[in-house]
């Protein structure tokens, strides 16, 4: 699909400094774009190798000119990449119905405007709502609900009594409400605790590969609207995210732990059961985490602690070895004054 210069801008707020009339039906880096494609550029280096490209425009937020490209100006090239990119690119609309491989349960409520793709399985009082696209192998147990938009990718896995969202992509292999890791130790064994809860997806959310997301034994795991969540990632249960998480891969959380609003868990970061995270707090990359953490604050660390204090120690650590060398320079003075300053022995 092509637009022009002019069209483009327009749809993200920006303006046209060149030839608006050009066409565009691509986007590429610099390095790779063709005649038609879009590229973009926030910093001189970007803009210079965009300029020598074949590229017929580039999307700029800088004071940038040139005589060789059209340019389209935003406030935020990165938040206009990312408008754009659906715009030029349109995912293929799906074709409402059941593929004749699916097995649906009579009492499911499916809207005609859903598409369910091949192998899907459709438990007992499904409700599913309007455009939802389910790709194939998908399992949704009984009594499951999801709102409108919703995308699954092959072999999501949704257990009974989930509640999706409107928007909710959920990614390959996802496992939305498998049971809790609940046990009590009952003369030697280890007793199970059954998982009766249930998770619930506000609207707005994505989730990666890979992903598990355990029911609550009691009550609800609960998923904030617009929270993204990167592949691999295990969410235990009665956990409550809140609203515009982001979380990267390999992140644990255990069980009944809460996140505020605006909360970043950098990758393999590990959060123990039964925590209070603030708002606006940002865990860094293989923290393992054991206390509350109050609102926008920084923590590093295994065990993770405030960010100034454990720069201290780590610095500290770092010195440590010239500390060694020098202490042992100081006992091989104190031995040599001891010796100088002993008494002599009377003859």
């Amino acid at each position: 699909m092509a637009f022009t210069a002019s069209e483009i801008a327009e749809r993200l707020g920006g303006r046209v400094v060149g030839d608006g009339g050009i066409k565009l039906s691509g986007f590429a880096p610099a390095d790779s774009a063709k005649e038609g494609d879009l590229t973009f550029a926030e910093n001189e280096n970007y803009f210079a190798r965009a300029e020598q490209s074949r590229a017929s425009a580039i999307l700029i937020d800088g004071d940038f000119s040139s005589t060789k490209k059209a340019l389209i100006k935003v406030a935020n090239a990165r938040v206009a990449f990312a408008k754009v990119l659906p715009l030029l690119f349109p995912p293929a609309p799906p074709t409402p119905g059941t593929h004749k491989t699916a097995i649906v349960a009579p009492s499911a409520e499916i809207d005609p405007g859903a598409s369910i793709g091949p192998y899907c399985t459709v438990g007992e009082r499904v409700r599913i709502g309007s455009r939802c696209i389910l790709e194939s192998g998908n399992y949704i147990g009984a009594d499951c609900e999801l709102g409108d938009d919703v995308y699954l990718f092959p072999n999501v896995t949704i257990y009974p009594r989930s509640r999706i969202g409107n928007r909710v992509r959920l990614h390959a292999g996802c496992v939305i409400g498998a049971d809790g890791f609940g046990y009590v130790l009952d003369k030697g064994e280890h007793l199970k605790v059954p998982q009766i809860g249930n998770v619930i997806i506000h609207d707005d959310v994505e989730i990666g590969a890979n992903v598990t997301i355990d029911r609550g034994a009691l009550g609800s795991t609960v998923i904030g609207k617009g929270t993204k969540i990167d592949n691999l990632v295990q969410i235990g249960h009665n956990v409550v995210i809140g609203e515009h998480c982001l979380i990267v891969s390999q992140v644990g959380i255990a069980g009944s732990t809460r996140l505020g609003n605006y909360v970043t868990l950098a990758g393999q970061s590990g959060l123990a059961g039964h925590l209070k995270i603030g708002n606006n707090v940002i865990v860094a990359a293989q923290a393992g985490v054991m206390n509350h953490i109050p609102d926008g604050e920084k923590w590093l660390g295994a065990p993770a602690q405030p960010d100034r204090q454990q720069k201290r120690e780590w610095i500290n650590i770092r010195r440590l070895p010239d500390l060694i060398q020098r202490v042992a320079e100081l006992e091989k003075q104190i031995e040599e004054l001891q010796k100088l300053h002993a008494p002599r022995p009377q003859s």
